[in-house]
């Protein structure tokens, strides 16, 4: 895969642009990214943890790609170099240390840098060294905040974790009944998703524990009367999906379950008709925790959702530890619940938006019902 980019080249060397005027605001001569979810969304290639990739753009707009052991085609870098990975099939222990040799060959052909961009969450002393004599500049918000504008090669790869999570849900809904086991749904949604997707997922996704508000699949039969909350986020290609359905195991939900269902369906409505760009995400926070409150059963404490992209959980948050605003481009999860013993053990129900000039744009119009049959 990594041979063929994942992005659009075209639309790398946009983020490019974007990213050289971030710098010019800041007098940075050059950027440095270690971070794999950076290295492709500047260049359009990723490698997974067992690997150590580097990119460096430099104001003047020339960008370098450092990968392991082969070049790559179609690279949005203007000069592409390669470390050693592997030594006769046996991956390096040491390969930050390599690559980042390449890089400092690299930077002994630049001119003097004074003010370089690195990802202080991120950045190897390996990479640091290299640059003593620069004064170092965080640039981790600024790639957290041109990350939330989706562009459309990004929302192409997001669309189609989305198709693979449909998918999952239909399958879904016909195994799950008492007795099937947690570990059988798992495999199943599984295999669903990645034959959707045609290849192997870059990611697998939440909560696949029934009877409880969340967790990996056990080796337990599910029982009748339990709600089976499935938070589901395939990866394809690196990009995230996030979505969640409630599903009653033996298709017959109780009056106090098919309230709390209509509760929380409500509370999606209620964002889609309310959310709008520069819309601060705890105004919105705030309606649906007054609504949810007016429930007759069960009771909510969590967020209400988060932005979604290279990472499960990126902005904007709505979540009153933040004090974001909905911006253009971002795709957004919202997921209001409610839990109670009583609902055996609560509701969730979760749908991705992408925020557009008038509003929300609903992703994922997969199936809300309880029933599973």
């Amino acid at each position: 895969m990594n041979g063929t980019p994942l992005l659009d080249v075209a639309s790398c060397r946009v983020r490019q642009s974007r990213l050289r005027g971030r710098m010019a605001e800041q007098s940075l001569d050059a950027v440095v990214v270690v971070a794999p979810e950076h290295v492709q969304y500047l260049t359009g290639h990723r490698w997974d943890f067992r690997f150590a990739p580097v990119a460096a753009l430099l104001a003047t707009g020339e960008m370098l790609l450092i990968c392991p052991d082969r070049t790559v085609e179609q690279a949005a870098a203007d000069e592409v170099r390669t470390y050693e990975a592997k030594w006769r099939s046996t991956l390096r222990t040491d390969q930050r240390e390599a690559s980042s040799a390449v890089l400092g060959k690299w930077l002994d052909s630049q001119r003097s840098l004074c003010r370089v961009g690195v990802e202080y969450s991120s950045c190897p002393p390996h990479v640091s060294r290299l640059l003593a004599g620069a004064e170092l500049v965080d640039i981790d918000l600024d790639m957290l905040s041109m990350r939330r504008r989706k562009d459309p090669d990004e929302l192409a790869l997001i669309r189609r974790a989305l198709a693979a999570s449909g998918e999952m849900y239909r399958v879904a809904r016909e195994m799950i009944r008492p007795g099937v086991n947690e570990l059988d749904v798992f495999s199943s949604l599984q295999t669903a998703a990645i034959a959707s997707c045609g290849e192997m997922l870059t990611g697998t996704g939440n909560d696949y524990a029934c009877g409880l508000r969340g967790g990996p699949p056990r080796q337990r039969g599910c029982q009748k009367g339990d709600l089976y909350i499935l938070d589901l986020g395939p990866a394809y290609r690196g990009y995230f999906a996030d979505t969640a359905r409630t599903i009653a195991v033996d298709a017959r939900p109780t009056d106090a379950q098919l309230a709390a269902w209509e509760h929380v369906c409500k509370a999606l409505s209620l964002v889609e008709r309310i959310a709008k760009p520069s819309m601060a995400c705890r105004d919105i926070y705030e309606q649906v925790r007054q609504w949810l409150a007016t429930s007759p059963v069960g009771s909510w404490s969590s967020h209400l959702g988060h932005g979604i992209g290279l990472f499960v959980h990126e902005g904007p948050h709505l979540n009153p530890n933040w004090n974001d605003t909905l911006e253009i481009g971002d795709v957004i999860a919202v997921e209001p619940a409610l839990y109670d013993p009583s609902l055996s053990c609560g509701m969730r129900i979760e749908n991705d938006y992408l925020v557009t000039e008038t509003g929300l744009e609903l992703l994922s119009p997969f199936p809300l019902e309880l029933a599973s049959g």
